[in-house]
This record gives structure tokens, C-alpha cells and sequence, in this order.
């Protein structure tokens, strides 16, 4: 869970994925579709990734793991939480208060 929290915080926006997720490619071209620079981690190209898998799913509370969003180091949540958010023009202002976007 460290590490997990650890990569979170790197940047305003990070993204937990796996390559072979369609939601992951959805979530990450909305955020792209924004305008914001994510960092996208990829579980499945990481060698400790089934380890950070499981502490996704202990943080979510549910699988699957992915896509997992985090904004300004702390956890939104998967495509549907992320969608929502988006859908009631909430995420543009959180991801301006995290400094993911400027304008």
C-alpha cells in the first residue's frame, strides 16, 4: 500500500491501469481529452503490480482495481466515480484545485 501511495502522489493526477482494461483507455483519454498531463501507471508492466493490485482493492473496498484515480494524492475512484463526477462538472474543479489544470 505504501508504494501505492508513494506513485499516487507524484504527480496531480495519477492513474492505476492495466493494459489490456478498455475502462482504463477510456478514463485516460477523458483526463487526456482535458487537457491534463496524467501519469499513468501501468500494473501490469510493473513488476510489484498484483502486489499493488491488491492494495487497490483494499483502498477501492471492491474489484476490480482499476482504472484507480487519484487526484492531489488522494483517491477518487474508477470509471464510475470519475464519470460521475465529470457528468455533474465536478472533476475540472477538483483537478483545478489539485493544479492539474491552469485554466
Amino acid at each position: 500500500m505504501d508504494r501505492v501511495m508513494m506513485l499516487a502522489s507524484e504527480r496531480a493526477v495519477v492513474i492505476f491501469t492495466l493494459d489490456s482494461c478498455c475502462m482504463c483507455h477510456t478514463v485516460t483519454r477523458l483526463f487526456r481529452d482535458l487537457g491534463v498531463s496524467a501519469l499513468e501507471h501501468e500494473l501490469d508492466q510493473d513488476p510489484k503490480g498484483k502486489e499493488m493490485e491488491r492494495a487497490l482493492i483494499k483502498l477501492l473496498g471492491r474489484g476490480p482495481p482499476v482504472p484507480a484515480v487519484f487526484i492531489g494524492g488522494k483517491l477518487v475512484g474508477g470509471t464510475n466515480k470519475v464519470m460521475s463526477l465529470h457528468l455533474s462538472g465536478e472533476l475540472v474543479p477538483m483537478m483545478r484545485n489539485a493544479g492539474a489544470l491552469w485554466l
